[in-house]
């Protein structure tokens, strides 16, 4: 590794090369300023990467013809770019992203910016609060350019030797800070269903947002949790400090969190910081469907936009305009159906736009893309309710459905239901 100035640094990206770039919290924003700002030569460049946190300068108007922006997974910062047509969507599970970087990988990378901790007496550099694909990225790019910080946080688990870092900047950078959402009552009443779902003992994996924070407030009067997830949040800091969460009882990696990366609040890079306890590992571990599975009563709360009334899950666009990405919600679908004692849930409110349009809807708004499927959903939870619709027939779903949409959409969905075929009694 040898420590260059800015200029040198973005030097090493070419025109038409493939660039990836370190993700979430790790996002590297010093090396991504030198490119935008100095290096107005470059054509072509493709951009890749999973969501970042912080501004994407290469994403604004103008810059078409510099760079344009691949998503593995759409984050706020590029998604108008994404809509408007001037940057790509790869719709790829999150387990599968490492392989694409590998030799006959479908995306071979040129250079990787990525963001470390100064290196260790061992001569090695932790990739902090985000390995997720960046440790594939560094051992598959042919040039690897890193941001070693001052202040990212050494985690356990995976790291990469300083042999392969190719050129670094020094920077002392606060990392990007992901506000804790608060949940409203129907987050809280989704919460409240879910964690009765949930057994003492059981592993858990979540994401961000209302009603993961809802679910993880309902449990702390459960015991012996465990967590093997993608993603992690504030909303288990406090069932850790509670020793709620002890993974005492996992059947892998007992008495440790397992995660691939980290976004939230300034005190939880404190608390992962060093901390043995949680251990930082990539998306093909993390999301490994055989891994996953390996864990008994392993329960998987994912997100949904809409579901229809067969039980098709919609979660990565609102009709043909792309939101967000597949993610890890069928790995750990699948994963942890598969799991001994495993609870597969789609959460999500009963409505959108303040209560103005049902998300359990008859049939899916044309373009919308599926992403978990009839075949692999279970459990889906609103504020009225859970039901699990594995093994049922459609005429079940259909049912079992319009009993948790909001009631103000109930007969509505009843008599499409009828109209299509579903339910065979008429009810006008």
């Amino acid at each position: 590794m040898r420590f260059v100035s800015l200029d040198e640094a973005v030097a090493v990206v070419k025109s038409s090369d493939r660039l990836y770039i370190h993700a979430g919290a790790a996002t590297p924003h010093g090396l991504i300023a030198g490119l935008v700002e100095l290096r107005h030569d470059l054509r072509d460049v493709e951009i890749v990467h999973m969501h970042t946190d912080g501004p994407a300068p290469y994403t604004e108007l103008g810059m078409e013809h510099r760079f344009r922006h691949n998503a593995l997974f759409i984050g706020p910062n590029t998604r108008q770019a994404v809509q408007e047509g001037r940057a790509d969507y790869t719709p790829v599970f999150l387990s599968e992203i490492p392989a694409l970087f590998e030799p006959g990988g479908s995306l071979p990378l040129d250079v990787a910016f990525i963001h470390v901790t100064p290196p260790d007496a061992d001569g090695n550099c932790s990739l902090g609060v985000s390995v997720d694909c960046a440790l594939s990225a560094a051992t598959n790019a042919r040039m690897v350019v890193a941001q070693v910080n001052l202040r990212m946080p050494r985690t356990f688990g995976a790291s990469i030797p300083v042999s392969l870092i190719d050129l670094a900047i020094e920077v002392d950078h606060e990392l990007p800070i992901a506000v804790h959402q608060l949940p409203g009552p129907e987050a809280t009443e989704v919460g409240r269903h879910v964690a009765a779902l949930i057994k003492d003992g059981a592993t858990l994996q979540m994401g961000i947002g209302a009603i993961p924070n809802a679910v993880l407030r309902e449990l702390k009067n459960h015991r012996d949790l465990g967590v093997h997830t993608e993603m992690f949040t504030d909303g288990l800091l406090t069932l850790l400090h509670a020793g709620v969460v002890n993974g005492s009882r996992k059947t892998m990696h007992p008495g440790k969190v397992v995660t691939a990366f980290a976004v939230g609040s300034n005190a939880l890079y404190d608390f992962v910081g060093d901390n043995p306890d949680i251990e930082f590992h990539p998306v093909d571990h993390t999301n490994n469907v055989d891994v996953i599975a390996a864990h008994d009563n392993m329960v998987a709360i994912n997100s949904a936009l809409s579901v229809d009334l067969t039980g098709q899950v919609v979660a990565d666009s609102i009709g043909p305009r792309f939101y967000s990405g597949i993610g890890g919600q069928v790995d750990f679908i699948r994963g942890s159906a598969r799991s001994k004692g495993g609870v597969p849930i789609i959460a999500l409110p009963s409505t959108a736009k303040n209560g103005e349009v049902s998300r359990i809807c008859p049939e899916l708004l044309a373009g919308s893309g599926v992403v978990t499927t009839r075949g692999d959903v279970h459990w889906v939870v609103t504020e009225y309710g859970a039901r699990n619709l594995h093994g049922r027939t459609i005429r079940d779903r259909a049912t079992m459905l319009i009993e948790i949409a909001h009631p103000k959409f109930r007969d509505d969905l009843e008599r499409a239901a009828v109209r299509l075929g579903y339910l065979g009694h008429h009810e006008h």
